[in-house]
């Protein structure tokens, strides 16, 4: 079979639609003794699936398959159809706000001293204990916000910087959609989540983040719909991996069983290069199971909670959970607590990149992943993490404390995974590692 052969533009996104499962005249292909996949556009009136599965034939493909899409993994929410209270949309709400919005930072346990949140994760004993430990908030480490860009700088009179993020707190990122240095957020998905992992906190500025002393790493890869293809993520994983992040979270999924191999090779170097990744489970309604990446090589796979300490209605179930985080939103059936308020932060209003508010429609296991790898940044700041162990060994001591740490909140583990996520007890005194080796 004739095959016409050539690298398809950089950061390509023609096509990119809800309707589509790929990008149009793209394969990712991998030739035997090549040491990673690559892009490879069709010529005129070749077939994507068919062409693909030609090339399965040759003994000498290693793999032919669609540049498939991913989705961001947030569902949408009416708050006023539960009864929660609507969040203030006035930017400039003060600090003392966040105990009242942010449910999922509050400790489970009551404590007549402060407010308390039965799907809290204790927010506050991991900053106590990384103020301690001499880096408070996480500070000194890099996370890498794969996502729809960040509203990180202003730019002209059409991008402004999110008023509770600081200037000195990002380090240089890449927009692979279009191609450019500068990963502007244009549908606020992405500022949301970065606001979770380390917005700034004792600003007098909306409310707080997870990590709020660690670096983020602004990586465009989803469009301002929200879509973004394997090769852009894969190429965004590789961006993490050479500027030096420690930690990657990926709040999108593709399709369900759809294979990935490209996303999954750079997921594997990451994994060796000592880098914890992060991924959100996925949403039922949009998906039917737990899919790439979060079912990638060593990813720890995010589940979604509710305030009620339940599972998230949307929380999608099977072995690639790792555990659960704060996803916010309506409980499943037979919950014991109908709470559910959405997960709060300063983003972008709807339909602009320059005015912000702190909505009341985010809710998913794309929130369930900001959690975790503002914790997974805290841990590793924490002095928890052997010095002696090597990359991938320091990968799966984070990923055994999280889950040995988490706590379980009565679902079999294929829905709840090892539990939900306790920032605090990840981030506290217990043993600060086991041995040279695995812990």
């Amino acid at each position: 079979m004739a095959l016409a052969v050539a690298t398809p533009p950089v950061g390509a996104e023609t096509g990119i639609s809800p309707a589509r499962e790929f990008a149009p005249g793209q394969l990712l292909v991998k030739f035997e003794g090549e040491r990673m996949g690559r892009a490879i556009a069709l010529g005129d009136g070749g077939g994507v699936q068919r062409t693909a599965q030609a090339l399965r034939q040759n003994p000498k493909v290693v793999y032919a398959e669609p540049n498939h899409i991913a989705s961001a993994a947030a569902t949408p929410f009416d708050p006023n159809d539960s009864g929660t209270l609507a969040a203030s949309t006035d930017s400039s709400a003060t600090v003392g706000d966040w105990a009242f919005k942010q449910w999922n930072f509050l400790s489970p346990e009551p404590n007549a001293l402060a407010a308390s949140s039965p799907g809290g994760i204790d927010a506050a004993g991991a900053w106590r204990n990384l103020i301690e430990a001499g880096r408070p908030g996480g500070a000194g480490v890099v996370v890498a916000v794969l996502d729809s860009g960040v509203a990180y700088r202003s730019l002209g009179a059409k991008f402004r910087r999110s008023p509770d993020f600081a200037r000195d707190q990002f380090v240089p990122g890449f927009d692979f959609v279009d191609q450019d240095r500068i990963p502007l957020d244009e549908s606020g998905h992405g500022t949301h989540v970065a606001g979770t992992i380390a917005e700034k906190t004792d600003n007098g500025i909306g409310v707080t983040g997870l990590a709020y002393g660690a670096k983020l790493m602004p990586v465009r890869v989803l469009d301002r719909n929200g879509f973004g293809t394997a090769l852009n993520i894969a190429r965004g994983i590789r961006f993490a991996i050479a500027k030096k992040a420690q930690v990657i979270n990926m709040s999108f999924n593709f399709g369900c069983g759809k294979r990935v191999p490209l996303v999954d090779e750079a997921l594997r170097d990451a994994y060796e290069r000592g880098i914890v990744t992060v991924a959100s489970a996925g949403n039922l309604g949009s998906e039917a199971c737990v899919s790439a990446p979060a079912t990638g090589p060593r990813v720890i796979g995010v589940g979604g909670s509710t305030e009620g300490a339940c599972l998230g209605d949307y929380s999608l179930t099977g072995a690639a959970i790792d555990l659960v985080a704060p996803g916010g939103g309506v409980p499943q059936a037979r919950c014991p607590s109908v709470a559910a308020r959405p997960i709060y932060q300063v983003t972008l209003r709807p339909g602009s990149t320059k005015a912000f508010a702190i909505p009341a429609d985010y809710v998913g296991t794309s929130m369930a992943a900001a959690h975790v790898s503002g914790v997974t940044a805290l841990v590793l700041a924490s002095g928890r993490v052997n010095p002696l162990l090597g990359p991938a060994a320091r990968v799966r001591f984070v990923t055994k404390r999280l889950r040995k740490t988490a706590r379980d909140i009565g679902y079999p583990t294929t829905q709840q995974g090892a539990g939900l996520l306790d920032a605090n007890a990840a981030t506290g005194t217990g043993p600060r590692f086991s041995g040279p080796g695995e812990p």
